[in-house]
């Protein structure tokens, strides 16, 4: 008896530790999961995501169908033209316009990594010069964002870039968006787009 006792709570341990399962948010053949805001292009190359900019020259945003609240993201991006995108969280979106917090996916020297609170408070952090380098143009970046209660981390190529802990983001809940700036010319490649649940 006593036993028995103790293998099942070795195994309500084991439940209640183990880990969540990963989630991939991308299948690699088409935009199942998702929904597209405004006009600009999104859609499916050799197994990559690719945004890209449409004849409007507007910004565009690709967002989950399911909210995302507590979680660690990574994916992959390269930018093959003017990379000004980004990633957003607990985000919400109304026609074009967003609520919610971007991390900054930009040409070099603009602060990839760094946090963007749009129709708000705008730059939370910006990256600073001796990290600028981190970003390799042209060429595939991993991102990671790690997102738990009030407290978010990213990290570029391995690099931490931003550790902060904010009381608005924690009341925060919504998707996890890619965004397309306004002014065309840009077009930027992701895959590998994987996120586990906190």
């Amino acid at each position: 008896m006593k036993y028995c006792i103790a293998i099942g709570f070795v195994l309500s341990i084991l439940a209640f530790t183990a880990p969540t399962k990963t989630i991939k948010l991308f299948n690699g053949k088409d935009l199942s999961g998702w929904k597209i805001y405004g006009t600009e292009k999104w859609y499916v190359d050799n197994g990559e995501l690719v945004c890209e900019s449409g004849p409007d020259k507007k910004y565009g945003y690709l967002a989950t169908e399911k909210f995302y609240k507590n979680f660690d993201l990574s994916l992959e991006f390269k930018q093959e033209a003017n990379g000004n995108s980004g990633v957003f969280f607990r985000s919400t979106i109304e026609g074009t316009k967003v609520s919610g917090w971007q991390v900054e996916v930009a040409p070099p020297n603009h602060d990839t990594g760094g946090i963007y609170e749009s129709y708000g408070r705008n730059w939370l952090v910006q990256i600073p010069d001796e990290k600028e380098n981190i970003l390799k143009p042209e060429q595939w970046n991993t991102l990671r964002i790690r997102v738990e209660g009030d407290h978010v981390q990213t990290y570029l190529n391995g690099t931490e870039m931003v550790d902060l802990h904010d009381e608005k983001i924690g009341q925060g809940n919504g998707s996890v968006a890619l965004q397309i700036h306004d002014g065309g010319g840009i077009k930027v490649r992701w895959k590998n787009l994987k996120l586990q649940p906190l």
